[in-house]
């Protein structure tokens, strides 16, 4: 299977740590102002209104081939990093298109959050079987509970206080939109850090901050992009210049045909390594996807994934592949791991996760807002 599209991750740095001006506290209290919750809505409501599309519809995406690919990155990470019986928690779950990959990792138990409340509803009858516009092959194996809040804003230890601890804690493609604000940052790790068992582990794929600000300091003005997607950043980031200090923040409008068309934010990798390592994590490693494809693909069991996939192709007659354009895209992001520091306890705590059922109801979905 050819990968026709060269392109090596970025090696150029991103702004270094800032000295930490804000810490968390217990209480869960910060000293910087609430953030305005405008840009957060924006991200919801794009997600809750995003329809369900049939097997066709998903086919003739202009990004289908992208969107397998990112399906592979998924389940190589949670293939590897996943045990049988292993508790997750799936932070901004969406519409629970992660289930069937965690049903083949065998896990024990599954908790989802996501903010955008249609999410959530749909997420729902995935995990039931009854989305018409879902093939489902069986029933899944574990209970799952689901819950409709924001995860970056919330503190979340007293709401999973039954559920935890978790093996293992995914995060998809979402973690950028804690990075509005310093608080939002630290209380998405603290959550994590406070809801993983020692020697847990933490998944996750994000916007390469060091492709994206290469890109716009190669661009004539402040958008760039290709076929399938384009990116613009404000005027007041004209001089193309971040300052170290500053590192949270940082939006940009990311539009991304049949998939993405909302403000995100830039995660500068060696801050986002030195924030976590204050919430008691090791980082494992962080990869640009082109450069997890490589990886990855020199293992035959993966490769065999592709094959099933179909990102590129299906190695017989199906010579179809990623675009040079979906390529690019792949580019923009990266995948890391991360582990919870102590000595792990794999004891299991059955008693603490019989919240979750294998059916689960509308009212089943506990929403959850800054009062709890």
């Amino acid at each position: 299977m050819k990968r026709g599209y060269p392109g090596s991750p970025s090696n150029s740095s991103a702004a270094g740590p800032p000295k930490s001006r804000l810490k968390y506290t217990p209480e869960g209290n910060y000293c910087e102002a609430e953030f305005s919750n405008d840009f957060v809505q924006r991200v919801a409501d794009h997600y809750s209104a995003r329809t369900n599309q049939t097997l066709e519809e998903r086919e003739a995406s202009p990004i289908i081939h992208l969107k397998k690919l990112n399906n592979w990155i998924k389940s190589v990470l949670v293939q590897q990093y996943t045990s049988r019986g292993d508790a997750v928690l799936d932070l901004a779950c969406g519409k629970g298109g992660d289930l069937i990959k965690w049903d083949k990792a065998k896990a024990g138990y599954y908790v989802g959050i996501d903010i955008a409340e249609g999410s959530m509803e749909d997420c729902r009858t995935r995990y039931n079987g009854d989305a018409d516009h879902h093939q489902r092959r069986k029933k899944f194996t574990f209970p799952a509970r689901l819950i409709c809040g924001d995860c970056f804003e919330l503190r979340l230890d007293e709401v999973l206080a039954d559920d935890a601890p978790f093996d293992i804690v995914s995060c998809q493609f979402a973690l950028h939109y804690s990075w509005s604000t310093e608080a939002r940052a630290r209380r998405a790790l603290a959550n994590i850090s406070a809801l993983l068992r020692p020697g847990g582990i933490f998944i996750g794929t994000m916007p390469d901050a060091n492709v994206i600000i290469k890109k716009l300091r190669e661009a004539e003005g402040l958008i760039f992009g290709n076929s399938v997607y384009w990116i613009r950043f404000d005027e007041e980031f004209s001089q193309k210049k971040f300052k170290s200090s500053s590192p949270f923040g940082i939006k940009y409008n990311f539009h991304l045909e049949d998939a993405v068309d909302c403000p995100e934010w830039i995660v500068p990798i060696n801050v986002f390594k030195s924030l976590a390592e204050e919430y008691d994590f090791e980082l494992v490693f962080v990869k640009n996807n082109h450069e997890f494809v490589h990886e990855n693909m020199k293992k035959p069991e993966n490769v065999e994934l592709m094959r099933r996939l179909g990102a590129l192709g299906d190695g017989n007659q199906d010579l179809s592949t990623l675009s040079p354009d979906e390529w690019e895209v792949a580019y923009l992001y990266l995948a890391f791991v991360l582990k919870k520091r102590g000595q792990p306890n794999r004891t299991p705590v059955k008693s603490k996760r019989d919240k979750g059922k294998m059916h689960l109801e509308k009212e089943d979905i506990l929403f959850i807002s800054s009062d709890v």
